[in-house]
């Protein structure tokens, strides 16, 4: 059995320049840890797949396709391939979310 403590994965680069922990990836779907700090955000982008976020600690602010709302921990929000998207973290405490990608992307996002 394969087992991954979140909080232990290594870092992994980006180009949102913000704390991104792969979790899982295997040919079907890719499961990232993203951890935002106040004032933290990813760049408005769009993915070739679906995906969704599932705040896993405090309370981020999702934009999907220009509507943008914050969220309680333990709320997913459905983001639709090729749809502009973006976590912020607008409050006073860290924001931790899960991202997951299906099918596993095989060409890279678009900053936009």
């Amino acid at each position: 059995m394969k087992m991954i403590q979140a909080l232990l994965a290594p870092e992994a680069e980006n180009p949102h320049g913000v704390s991104v922990r792969p979790l899982h990836d295997t040919e079907h779907v890719a499961a990232v840890m993203i951890t935002l700090e106040p004032g933290q955000s990813l760049k408005l982008h769009r993915t070739p797949v679906d995906a969704f976020f599932f705040a896993l600690e405090g309370e981020p602010t999702v934009e999907v396709g220009g509507e943008r709302r914050t969220i309680a921990p333990w709320t997913l929000v459905d983001s639709p391939a090729l749809v502009p998207h973006r976590i912020l973290n607008e409050s006073m405490t860290r924001v931790r979310v899960l991202v997951v990608k299906t099918p596993k992307p095989t060409t890279s996002g678009k900053i936009l």
